[in-house]
């Protein structure tokens, strides 16, 4: 059952997550992970940085990454609104903690999802690549996409691994 492939979730209890949205489209985290939920600020771009996490902010003294899920999610750029936030989560990379920013065109509720209107993504229909989806949600005749950020980070922390050639 896909409920197994998310740690906090369970049978009887659902799983607690922030929606939030991309475009048209509305995604969930796990609210476990979310530290704090920003209006938009000052972003610094970074040169040469892989196009999903393009730039940084400065979030209490600290730089963090800030991430666009709409390019692995194949989805066109938007732009910033009334409505547009940045969440920033902490996610274990490689068994380091990692605050991310995440950008979101607006940011939904916090509610609980029922594991049993989830489903992994289906082989065929998805325009999605399989491995960029935890699962997907049934909820109130719409469909909610658990993105599979450990998969979508892990390319990013094994870019940044790689040494760094002088020559």
């Amino acid at each position: 059952m896909p409920y197994r492939k998310i740690a906090n979730w369970t049978p009887e209890d659902g799983l607690e997550v922030l929606t939030f949205g991309l475009g048209s489209e509305t995604f969930a985290l796990e609210a476990g992970i979310v530290r704090e939920i920003l209006d938009m600020m000052p972003i610094t771009m970074v040169p040469g940085a892989d196009p999903m996490a393009a730039s940084v902010i400065n979030f209490r003294g600290r730089i963090v990454p800030l991430a666009d899920l709409r390019g692995p999610f194949g989805m066109d750029a938007h732009a910033i609104t009334a409505d547009s936030r940045i969440i920033v989560i902490e996610l274990d990379l490689d068994g380091t903690p990692v605050l991310i920013g995440l950008t979101a065109d607006r940011v939904n509720e916090v509610t609980v999802l029922a594991a049993l209107d989830a489903e992994e993504a289906p082989v065929i229909g998805i325009r999605w690549p399989r491995d960029h989806v935890r699962c997907l949600v049934r909820r109130e005749g719409d469909v909610v996409v658990l993105p599979d950020l450990p998969s979508l980070f892990e390319r990013l922390t094994a870019r940044a691994a790689e040494p760094v050639s002088l020559h």
